[in-house]
């Protein structure tokens, strides 16, 4: 329904508001809905989507204004927890007709995504997208520091460090290395650098090298000293099923 220019500009004294008219007044009447939920899991306060119909729900009635929803959109996929148990992640676009007292509408839409480990993702995530309809379609603040008052420095990345940390890592395995000591050994090498964040790959390298030459060391400290101890460091040849050649 179309609303005429001049009976938004000159109403009459009896007329019923307009849809806009009547949204305004929603967002007059909600000053601010405070970070009141906490997710103990991942540590963080959010707005859940009960504070946030407690405090529209009545404000909306009160000035007549009625929120109808339409899912646009559904996409769902299956995926393993790392606890081993299997989730369902669902990403849905609602769309909202919001009408006002006059009988006249107009329409929105949010996205919404949430998971689950039984039947409930799609719900979850139609609550976030109403949620979050609500809040910015209506502006509500949360009294409370914005997050850009924080900052922060990514961090710099090097795939020639990570190669060589996967490298240092195989080394590690197959020499039976705790990695918690080669961290130590880094440290103790480098500076007190940290093996975990290093940028530079090439002390990396020499310290898998060293971890290299000294296990080949101790194959021939142990093979010199008694043969048979060779057996214990896996140096024996591969064994074969072809027959040796006369």
């Amino acid at each position: 329904m179309t609303v005429p220019v001049d009976t938004v500009l000159h109403p009459r004294p009896d007329a019923k508001p307009t849809v806009f008219e009547a949204w305004s007044r929603v967002m007059g009447d909600i000053q601010a809905i405070e970070k009141n939920d906490r997710n103990e899991t991942q540590n963080f306060a959010f707005r859940g989507i009960d504070a946030v119909l407690d405090a529209v729900g009545p404000v909306l009635r009160a000035h007549g204004v009625i929120v109808i929803p339409r899912a646009v959109s559904i996409e769902s996929e299956r995926y393993p927890s790392k606890s081993g148990g299997m989730m369902r992640n669902a990403t849905v676009t609602m769309e909202y007709q919001v009408f006002g007292p006059a009988g006249d509408t107009f329409t929105g839409s949010a996205f919404g995504e949430a998971a689950d480990s039984s039947d409930k993702a799609v719900s979850k995530a139609q609550s976030v997208a109403y949620r979050t309809y609500l809040l910015q379609g209506l502006t509500i603040p949360t009294r409370q520091p914005d997050p850009d008052a924080y900052s922060h420095e990514r961090s710099a990345v090097s795939p020639e460090a990570d190669e060589a940390r996967a490298e240092l890592r195989e080394v590690c395995t197959s020499l039976n290395i705790d990695p918690y000591d080669a961290v130590s050994e880094y440290a103790a090498r480098f500076g007190g650098g940290d093996l975990r964040t290093a940028l530079d790959p090439g002390p990396i390298r020499v310290l898998a090298e060293h971890y290299r030459i000294q296990h080949a060391e101790e194959v021939a400290r142990r093979a010199a000293e008694k043969p048979d101890a060779a057996l214990d460091l896996d140096i024996t040849p591969p064994q074969t099923d072809e027959e040796p050649h006369p």
